[in-house]
């Protein structure tokens, strides 16, 4: 043991004035810039682990910090009824929310009075509201109609589900999928809001996988229902200031949303509100 300690010892020494003799007869011509280099890399290396150091002590958790939301408020942005937006509701639903509402921007009236028409010929169970945006803008109304809800209520959840493309060229996402995330990123800064995103496979994406069960896109349906003890998602909620609703068709009185299943699996369909009532 004390051998290798003195074989160390001295071969600790030799390279300490080996460096120092290099160091003071090459500093002028370039070893000054290893110097430098070291500095550097060791003072990030410092930032680094404080960083992990803090970020440690801010997200620690015990046991009184585990608090239930009142409520689970969600919001399923909406731009036109095509499938990716089927499966956005679908899957909003089968999430079981205790709030549900789906929420477009008026950029343009003439869509916007389109969209509404055919929200009510397809007979959707959910109410459709309608932000205005006087500047044709889409990610600041989103947000503050996202964050008045969360003023109104700040015990509640809000869950914000965005339907997304996939792609299978990186050209394509420079066209699609600015908008949702552009809202993405904004939403993340905003505390008590969960954002979902709802991916919806196009044509280019099958070039990626080579999964055999991979399947072409349908929107899934969901089992009949909610659990046993609990009430469906309400689909009335207050309409804040600069919004309008379209209103959902009555459920005891018209069939419910319907979505296919194929990549989802089976099962039967979505239940109106009636049946789940009876159920509960």
């Amino acid at each position: 043991m004390r051998r290798s300690q003195l074989i160390n010892t001295v071969g600790f020494c030799c390279t300490a004035v080996v460096l120092v003799i290099v160091l003071v007869s090459k500093f002028l011509t370039g070893a000054w810039i290893a110097i430098l280099a070291m500095a550097v890399i060791f003072l990030v290396m410092r930032a680094i682990h404080r960083h992990y150091d803090r970020v440690s002590v801010e997200i620690a958790a015990d046991e009184t910090d585990l608090v239930l939301p009142s409520r689970v408020h969600a919001i399923v942005l909406v731009s036109k009824l095509h499938l990716p937006t089927m499966r956005a509701l679908g899957y909003a639903r089968a999430t079981r929310p205790d709030l549900l509402e789906a929420v477009t921007v008026n950029v343009d009236p003439g869509d916007t009075a389109a969209l509404a028409q055919e929200w009510q010929d397809r007979q959707l169970p959910m109410n459709l509201k309608v932000i205005d945006s006087p500047f044709r803008e889409i990610t600041k109304p989103v947000l503050d109609y996202v964050r008045r809800a969360r003023q109104d209520r700040p015990r509640d959840i809000i869950t914000v589900f965005i339907p997304e493309y996939v792609v299978g060229h990186w050209w394509e996402q420079l066209l699609h999928n600015q908008s949702a995330l552009r809202l993405q990123s904004r939403l993340l800064f905003t505390p008590g809001v969960m954002v979902t995103s709802v991916p919806w496979q196009l044509a280019s994406s099958d070039a990626r996988t080579n999964d055999p069960v991979n399947t072409p896109n349908k929107p899934p349906r969901f089992a009949d229902g909610p659990p046993k003890g609990r009430s469906p998602p309400s689909t009335a909620p207050t309409t804040p200031p600069g919004t309008r609703s379209i209103s959902a068709t009555n459920d005891r009185t018209h069939p419910p949303l319907r979505l296919p299943a194929e990549q989802f699996g089976s099962g039967p369909p979505i239940s109106d509100t009636a049946a789940w009532r009876g159920r509960t």
